[in-house]
């Protein structure tokens, strides 16, 4: 690959493109951030090299531009990623950049992702539980369920609503929804966040009413009603009033904000 140095603004994809081959890491990063919010599918291939960048390391041994590139590629949502991105999961020295490959994974939703996720799974080293989990929720990997049971006692009450979230998916038992719903009165803000998250992902009415209720800010409620919404107008198979009630609450806060 070329290495540039141009001070050229990005400003179009051909731009971005171009600056992921720059001497600064700081551009590159951000490149690589511009090509995923732009969502430019002619970036992917480029991003895929980036999952493997030597040049961008932190004294603590992380790789932020690889970090960046795996997130970029999750919201391009390209399967002809899915193979970089596998191969980016063997990183043993960064578990933010395995989170993040996970996460682009788990977006993007094929199942050539399964295996190496289960594999992750079974190893003995520490993973980044939380996102792994969420993963094979979202890639409908039921399969995993003995291994998943296991973490609803994981010290991580994090790790905890990932797992009951995965649990609820498969059973549709609502003590899961109630075991997400707890953290929703936690002291740690950011417990209380994930939770949220975790309900949007579920999709329930008692989900519903819990985020309208939960102690966070109204954008992230609103954030988590639109991806219900989003998902049950995808399933064709929702109560008009479950519908209803979602708009109405999307008015309200918008209304509020």
């Amino acid at each position: 690959m070329t290495i540039t140095n141009s001070a050229e603004p990005i400003l179009s994809p051909e731009s971005a493109i171009a600056a992921l081959s720059s001497e600064d890491n700081q551009i590159r990063y951000y490149a690589a951030w511009w090509l995923g919010k732009h969502q430019v599918q002619a970036g992917c291939m480029t991003l895929c090299e980036a999952l493997f960048d030597e040049r961008y390391r932190i004294p603590g041994g992380g790789y932020p531009l690889r970090r960046q590139a795996a997130r970029a590629l999750g919201q391009l949502k390209n399967p002809q990623a899915v193979p970089a991105l596998v191969k980016a999961l063997e990183c043993d020295e960064d578990l933010r950049l395995r989170e993040a490959a996970i996460a682009a994974l788990a977006a993007i939703g094929d199942k050539q992702a399964v295996n190496p996720l289960l594999h992750l799974l079974q190893k003995s080293q520490e993973q980044p539980y939380e996102a792994l989990i969420e993963a094979l929720a979202t890639l409908q990997v039921w399969s995993a369920r003995p291994q998943i049971e296991t973490f609803l006692k994981h010290p991580s009450e994090r790790v905890q609503c990932a797992a009951a979230r995965y649990m609820y998916l498969l059973t549709q038992q609502p003590q899961y929804i109630e075991r997400i719903v707890k953290n929703l009165n936690h002291d740690n803000m950011y417990l209380r966040w994930a939770a949220v998250f975790d309900l949007g992902a579920v999709g329930h009415q008692q989900a519903i009413q819990a985020i309208l209720k939960a102690q966070v800010p109204n954008s992230l409620k609103l954030l988590n009603l639109k991806r219900i919404l989003e998902a049950l107008l995808e399933s064709h198979s929702y109560a008009e009033e479950t519908a209803l009630l979602i708009f109405q609450a999307i008015d309200d806060l918008i209304i509020q904000l």
